[in-house]
């Protein structure tokens, strides 16, 4: 009889495990809708210099190149390259939370005095994949608003004054790539 109900108990313990599971991906389903959606309302409404675009309809990921580089310098971008870049931050209300650029900072009332404004260098691949996809597919003097489902950013966690779910919008210029050593 012991067995029995312990083993009773552990079916049921397996069927709320598996139903969270499915809970989980319904609700990462309806997050990410939710995000394109906010994202094409955005769009919808906003002026935005567009020479280029890119929709990964998929992932709801969104390129678009306010400056393109000249054909000449076309530079393909890896993992593990190092990046310099000036970015702003910014949520779907246009609220700027993070910047390189000092003049953004002062405008959007985040000027701190004692933060260096100029380009930062990443390693691509040490980033929120949002970002790290807009980089990798830009080039060298290029300037692009990426625009990122949660899912592609922080997803249900918060970090700094970005809450949980929160889709972001990041205006990158592509300063500079320093390639790691490739085998020939």
């Amino acid at each position: 009889m012991k067995i029995r109900v312990i083993a009773f108990l552990s079916v049921i313990a397996s069927s709320f495990a598996l139903a969270s599971c499915i809970d989980d991906q319904a609700t990462n389903d309806v997050i990410l809708a939710n995000d394109k959606a906010a994202i094409s309302a955005y769009l919808d409404t906003a002026s935005i210099v567009n020479v280029k675009e890119l929709h990964d309809e998929v992932t709801g990921l969104r390129i678009i190149w306010q400056e393109t580089a000249p054909k000449d310098t076309i530079e393909t971008i890896y993992l593990g390259d190092t990046i310099t870049v000036n970015y702003t931050g910014k949520f779907l209300s246009d609220k700027v939370f993070e910047t390189t650029v000092d003049s953004v900072a002062k405008a959007n009332g985040i000027f701190n005095d004692k933060k260096k404004y100029e380009p930062v260098q990443f390693i691509l691949g040490n980033v929120i994949f949002g970002f790290q996809f807009g980089i990798s597919n830009m080039e060298i003097g290029e300037k692009a608003t990426v625009f990122v489902p949660s899912e592609f950013a922080y997803g249900r966690n918060a970090q700094g004054p970005i809450g949980p779910n929160t889709p972001l919008i990041y205006e990158l210029e592509l300063v500079k790539v320093n390639p790691i050593k490739r085998q020939q």
